[in-house]
C-alpha cells in the first residue's frame, strides 16, 4: 500500500499517540534509555527499514518505512498472529498481506506520534530486539522470526499479568498499536461491528474519497 493510502487509514492511531503509550516513571525511563544505549552499542539497527524490496512478499516495495526498522517489522511479525488471533485471515496469502499492511499502518501511524511517544516506543522496541534484554526481561529464547505464536502469546501474557507497572505499560503499548493498525482498516471494520461513517459523512468529507 502506497504512502498515502497509509496515511489515510491511521487517524486512529495517531489521535491515540497524543497520549503517552508508557508511563514509565524515573526508574523506568532510566532502565529503557540504558537498553537504548545498549542496543546501538551492540549493533542493533535504530534506521528506518526505508523501502522493503528484499523482504519479497511479506511487505508492499511501494511503502517506505519512516521509523520501524526491520527488526521492529519481524517483532511485530511474531505478535500480530498472538495480539489479533482469529481475526487474521485463514488463507496464508490474505493472512501475511494483512499482517504486513497491517505493520505498515503502525509505522505511519507512529511517525505521525510526537517525540515524546517516539522515543519511548522507540526504547521499548530496543528492549524487545536486543538479545540480552530479550531473553532476560522478556523471557523469549529463539530470536523474533523463530518464535512461535503460542511463544509470543505466553511473552504478552506474562507482561500483562507482571506486578510490574513498566511491564503492563509495554502489553498495553503493543496490543493498543496493533489493535487499531488492524480493526481501524475499513477491511476489518466488520470485525468489531463497526458499520463503518454515515453515508452523509462520507459524501461531505473529502478524506473519506481520498481513502
Amino acid at each position: 500500500m502506497i504512502d498515502d493510502q497509509a496515511n489515510s487509514h491511521t487517524d486512529g492511531l495517531t489521535n491515540t499517540g497524543r497520549r503517552n503509550f508508557l508511563k514509565t516513571g524515573m526508574a523506568g525511563t532510566l532502565f529503557l534509555g540504558t537498553v537504548s544505549i545498549s542496543a546501538s552499542l551492540s549493533g542493533c539497527a535504530t534506521a528506518p527499514a526505508g523501502r522493503l524490496s528484499a523482504v519479497g512478499t511479506r511487505m508492499d516495495a511501494r511503502y517506505r518505512f519512516r521509523f520501524l526498522t526491520r527488526e521492529d517489522i519481524q517483532l511485530f511479525e511474531a505478535l500480530l498472529p498472538a495480539i489479533i488471533g482469529p481475526g487474521l485471515p485463514e488463507q496464508p496469502l490474505a493472512r501475511r498481506t494483512a499482517i504486513a499492511s497491517s505493520i505498515e499502518r503502525i509505522d505511519s501511524g507512529i511517525y505521525n506520534f510526537g517525540p515524546a511517544n517516539q522515543r519511548e516506543l522507540r526504547r521499548l522496541f530496543d528492549l524487545l530486539n536486543f538479545g540480552l534484554t530479550r531473553v532476560t526481561i522478556a523471557r523469549v529464547w529463539s530470536s523474533w522470526p523463530n518464535v512461535t505464536t503460542s511463544e509470543a502469546d505466553a511473552f504478552l501474557e506474562r507482561w500483562r499479568t507482571s506486578s510490574l507497572g513498566l511491564f503492563n505499560n509495554g502489553y498495553i503499548a503493543l496490543t493498543k498499536i496493533s489493535n487499531v493498525a488492524f480493526y481501524g482498516h475499513r477491511d476489518q471494520w466488520h470485525l468489531s461491528g463497526y458499520p463503518g461513517p454515515p453515508q452523509y459523512a462520507v459524501e461531505a468529507l473529502p478524506q473519506f474519497n481520498n481513502a
